[in-house]
């Protein structure tokens, strides 16, 4: 791996860490304030147990920074330039849904910041695959647990009128 690789897999690394080390500061974790609201919400009967969550993003976390990396790595394009924005955009959404959801406890709020997410990472695929279709293939799990959540977050709207 060259010196600049290690550079631009330590930037995307630590901007999905930072977007995750963001996530866990608004955790609802039994025993807090969070927990207890979160807690006391009826939830789709589909929503998953809390130990998924962690694993679950772990990995979308890493095929967000493979797919970075390989576009990174593709020729200097405008595409390429507009995919990577749109990279990072979309880590950004990302990372206010906690804060939005746990932290506000602004369940609409966040769904608006789903369904931006959502859009953007769309935009991100059709981007991507100009410039290197593996690096788009990546978002589709990303893109699925996105969708999920956005259903499991509107049964919580939904649910908690």
């Amino acid at each position: 791996m060259k010196k600049n690789d290690i550079a631009a897999v330590t930037l995307f690394g630590g901007t999905v860490a930072a977007a995750a080390l963001l996530g866990a500061r608004f955790n609802p974790a039994p025993g807090t304030e969070r927990g207890a609201w979160y807690g006391r919400l009826e939830k789709s009967p589909l929503n998953p147990p809390d130990k998924i969550f962690a694993p679950v993003w772990t990995t979308l976390y890493a095929l967000m920074v493979v797919a970075a990396f390989r576009l990174w790595r593709a020729p200097e394009t405008p595409t390429r330039a507009a995919a990577l924005r749109l990279w990072f955009t979309q880590v950004g959404l990302n990372a206010a849904w906690s804060p939005l959801f746990f932290g506000a406890r602004q369940p609409a709020i966040s769904m608006a910041d789903l369904l931006a997410l959502l859009a953007v990472q769309s935009a991100f695929v059709r981007k991507a695959k100009g410039v290197d279709g593996a690096a788009a293939w990546l978002f589709a799990p990303y893109i699925a647990w996105v969708m999920f959540a956005g259903y499991l977050n509107a049964e919580i709207i939904r649910r908690n009128r």
